[in-house]
């Protein structure tokens, strides 16, 4: 199957369109969406896929938060806590309600179909099922993969309320990463949404998932870009610590875990 990237590509925005874009969560969404393809495709071309299936990873990346557009019109965040699995609104406006048939006059063949429903619904997942067959999961991995690239973007570089339409002040602020949390970053492992309690906890969180990145090429994007480190930074522009002593070092401790799991530095 040959995709036609210029028309999908104005199919979703046509599709975001319909949607209040003054706000900016939309606005931000698109971006969003537009750069995680764009990682997609690039991460595939690096590990050696052509045609068809380094469009499809681009495909995969134009998909995969579909629904963060109706999530904002019917709750005003993008906290999946506070509202609705946002992977599986995705899938559902995907393939239940159709969206999907409008990418393509041929339609998506039936494997294909299948592919890139499991990645849609599954990129936000703390794991991938152990069941998939080995296509599903190269294809999940790299969409995985471009996604985290570019939330630690997002996270460094977007103001919170603009990024997730909540106040701060919906989250608790209790200190310190708790010893939970803390065996996650030791283990090497993502936290768990139900233990993150805290802004600092949820610092952490997102800088974990470092550990879950599966290709080089991705670890190495992350480093260039700079902004993993950017999130594990202890002062402001100014020199001013900005963290508790104990959370400092706790950074340290997670930046150092890092580096470990991935055998350079950042």
């Amino acid at each position: 199957m040959s995709f036609d990237k210029e028309r999908a590509r104005n199919v979703f925005l046509r599709y975001a369109e319909g949607y209040d874009t003054q706000n900016i969560l939309i606005r931000h969404k698109i971006e969003h969406t537009l750069r995680v393809a764009e990682l997609s495709e690039r991460f595939a071309k690096a590990l050696g896929m052509e045609g068809e299936d380094a469009d499809f990873a681009w495909f995969l990346g134009l998909l995969h938060d579909i629904g963060r557009f109706e999530q904002v019109r019917r709750f005003g965040t993008f906290v999946d806590s506070q509202s609705v699995d946002h992977a599986e609104l995705s899938g559902d406006i995907l393939f239940k309600d159709g969206l999907i048939e409008r990418f393509s006059d041929e339609g998506l063949p039936t494997d294909w179909r299948s592919i890139a429903e499991t990645a849609v619904r599954q990129h936000n997942k703390l794991k991938l099922p152990e069941s998939l067959d080995d296509r599903t999961r190269r294809f999940a991995e790299l969409l995985r993969d471009a996604d985290k690239t570019d939330i630690f973007r997002v996270i460094a570089g977007i103001p919170f309320e603009q990024r997730v339409g909540s106040s701060r002040a919906s989250f608790q602020d209790t200190g310190e990463a708790s010893p939970e949390v803390m065996a996650c970053v030791t283990e090497h492992r993502c936290v768990p949404a139900r233990l993150r309690r805290s802004h600092f906890e949820g610092r952490v969180s997102h800088c974990c998932m470092a550990f879950e990145l599966v290709f080089e090429i991705s670890r190495r994007t992350v480093r260039e870009e700079g902004w993993l480190l950017a999130l594990l930074a202890e002062t402001d522009e100014d020199g001013k610590q900005i963290w508790t002593d104990r959370e400092t070092e706790q950074l340290r401790i997670l930046k150092r875990e890092i580096e470990k799991a991935w055998g350079t530095t950042l």
